[in-house]
């Protein structure tokens, strides 16, 4: 029997694929390689297929003993989603839709999926927790929380179980060094940090500089993209086990500032790393840092990598060995 991944190739799904066969799973992954990279992830059980490609999918299931999934799959840019609904819901609703549909019609009725803390919009409070309201403030947010009620009413109707995963800000990259975050454009902090080391821009931007935080910069929760693997593999081992559905946030519970974060970088590199501050970017919070109590009780998970010296560690023994990721 296998775990089929999809998006496989992509960031956190190329970690989780590297997870999953460290513990000696078998793995099958389907990616349409359009952000995704194919040396990413070592397995001759790859299928270069698009979900919405039915007829593609359902071969998939066709050839394979599939006993759960694992649903990375989507396109997640929040401001190419503002400019770009339509692809957004074409590809991640309609997608998933598809997933599901392949999955009842071939009697697979587990599925793990990568939601996002996009989900909550403007936080009420910090921390957020699960049951706090959802009001996405983007199309990338909507199209995950559509995602997610659809997955209810399969399960209502088809009864397969389902567990969405909320996180906040994945980093880091595996301890190896042989696989990490590639991203074309890169939106990330970490990695657009580590860029001023590597001389590909010569400084970090830092917007805002007035949030109401200890050193007035914004704050995020940052969580090791390998502990984010360890929680998929630990969620879809729950349903299993119970058939029940959840949803979860994944956190370390704790947040760290772009200040913060950069000296941290300076440190881990060795770099004097030139800030520059500019002016707030429109709908930035002053603060998302999640929850994850429910995670630890449920599913006894509980990070292994928090501090934020690991992450840039780990993300700089990536960037430094591929500065110019998979290409």
């Amino acid at each position: 029997m296998s775990i089929l991944i999809t998006g496989g190739a992509g960031y956190i799904g190329s970690h989780t694929v590297r997870y999953l066969q460290e513990a000696g799973e078998k793995v099958i992954v389907v990616d349409n390689l359009q952000s995704g990279h194919r040396e990413a992830i070592q397995t001759d059980a790859f299928y270069p297929v698009d979900l919405r490609d039915e007829m593609g999918l359902a071969a998939v299931f066709q050839e394979n003993e599939i006993e759960g999934v694992i649903h990375f799959a989507a396109n997640s840019l929040v401001g190419v989603s503002m400019k770009e609904p339509y692809e957004y819901y074409h590809n991640n609703v309609y997608g998933t839709l598809c997933l599901l549909k392949a999955m009842r019609d071939h009697a697979v009725s587990h599925i793990v999926f990568s939601s996002t803390a996009a989900t909550y919009g403007e936080p009420e409070r910090v921390p957020i927790l699960e049951d706090d309201k959802t009001e996405p403030t983007n199309p990338y947010g909507e199209t995950k929380l559509a995602m997610e009620k659809m997955m209810r009413w399969f399960k209502e109707a088809y009864g397969i179980s389902y567990t969405a995963l909320r996180y906040f800000n994945a980093a880091g990259a595996h301890e190896s060094g042989e696989i990490g975050e590639h991203h074309h454009p890169e939106t990330h902090l970490i990695p657009l940090i580590l860029q001023v080391p590597l001389g590909q821009r010569p400084h970090i931007s830092v917007f805002g500089d007035d949030y109401p935080t200890p050193d007035h910069t914004a704050v995020r929760d940052y969580i090791h993209v390998m502990d984010l693997a360890e929680a998929h593999y630990l969620a879809l081992k729950n349903m299993q086990k119970t058939k029940e559905s959840h949803v979860f946030n994944l956190g370390n519970g704790s947040g760290f500032s772009v200040l913060e974060v950069i000296r941290a970088a300076r440190e881990v590199t060795g770099h004097s790393i030139p800030a520059v501050m500019e002016e707030r970017r429109a709908g930035d919070p002053a603060q998302l840092i999640a929850s994850a109590d429910k995670a630890r009780s449920v599913l006894g998970w509980e990070p292994k990598r928090p501090d934020i010296q690991t992450i840039l560690t780990d993300a700089w023994r990536w960037h430094s060995k591929h500065p110019r990721g998979y290409r």
